[in-house]
């Protein structure tokens, strides 16, 4: 949702000065960021997807004051270090190394070290290692600092034209199929869309299964998200399902919409929009049409805007 706002007084007063266009202002806006000292704590920073502009002037700021970055591969984190020329020493922090690593952060944390975690893209701990760290240093009383940012979730969920008001994130389904099979029976009643983040030689795989359990479901596939071959590819699972998936790079994120989202025709959602729109607007018909069928609300916004200019 959209909300005004203003600035509070913690942000940079350089960044509203009048009269500066927008990469005076950044550059005012980071550098007044840069100046003040950054207090003790873990800092969870959002990283870009892909596109190595997608990132804030916080968390700029956050990893060149910070007094180590933890990366899940320090050498894929170097690239986006070495583009905006910060020099903070880096740790690796990993699936393999987390428990050992966890207490060496704790105890730099509770000598006063500010502490920055990253992750390969994105925001740290989905799918990715931190949350006993994180559970360590609330339990000590540590103060844990999202620097919200980029998400490949929410950039395929966003986009993907499926319901958006409520979601599950399954993160990775089981490599076998007996067992993802399994999981995706689990999940089929869940109240909302569905997304999934899978390696590119298992999607071709877990698209066939996720159409033979979730039927006439719509589906999208996500790719390259942010990044120069960006594709997002939409339709029923069985359709996507029957398209060729070879020679993907990179992770893939699959949204599936509620079951519900397909239980209406075009046809019967415009029958019954009509009715609607004899006692009510056609924005708040179609707000009550989407929550009642578990449809976009613009989908039923258009079919509204459709029969308006066909009428003669």
């Amino acid at each position: 949702m959209d909300h005004d706002r203003t600035f509070s007084d913690s942000e940079p007063a350089a960044g509203r000065v009048a009269g500066l266009g927008p990469s005076a202002r950044a550059e005012a806006a980071i550098a007044a960021l840069i100046s003040e000292p950054l207090a003790p704590g873990l800092y969870l920073v959002a990283t870009p997807i892909g596109n190595l502009s997608d990132i804030s002037l916080r968390a700029l700021s956050v990893l060149a004051r910070a007094d180590t970055i933890y990366c899940e591969d320090t050498r894929h984190s170097a690239k986006l270090l070495q583009h905006y020329a910060i020099t903070t020493r880096t740790r690796p922090f990993h699936d393999h190394n987390e428990e050992r690593e966890s207490e060496r952060i704790i105890a730099e944390l509770k000598s006063g070290k500010r502490i920055a975690v990253i992750s390969d893209a994105g925001t740290p701990l989905l799918s990715d290692p931190g949350f006993k760290l994180v559970r360590a240093a609330a339990a000590d009383g540590i103060p844990v600092i999202a620097i919200p940012g980029a998400s490949a979730l929410l950039a395929a969920l966003t986009t993907s034209g499926l319901p958006t008001d409520a979601f599950f994130f399954a993160g990775f389904l089981p490599p076998k199929q007996a067992a993802r099979r399994a999981r995706l029976a689990e999940l089929s009643a869940v109240p909302g869309s569905l997304v999934f983040y899978e390696a590119p030689h298992r999607v071709a795989e877990t698209l066939a299964d996720m159409a033979s359990l979730f039927g006439g479901r719509q589906g999208v596939v996500a790719r390259e998200l942010t990044k120069l071959h960006e594709a997002i590819v939409r339709g029923s699972l069985t359709e996507i399902a029957a398209t060729s998936v070879d020679g993907l790079k990179g992770e893939v994120v699959i949204v599936v919409g509620p079951e519900q989202a397909q239980s209406v025709s075009d046809d019967a959602l415009a029958e019954r929009l009509a009715r609607a729109l004899e006692v009510m607007s056609l924005k708040d018909a179609a707000k009550a049409l989407a929550d009642e069928f578990g449809v976009p609300k613009s989908r039923v916004y258009g079919l509204g805007i459709k029969a308006k200019d066909a009428r003669p």
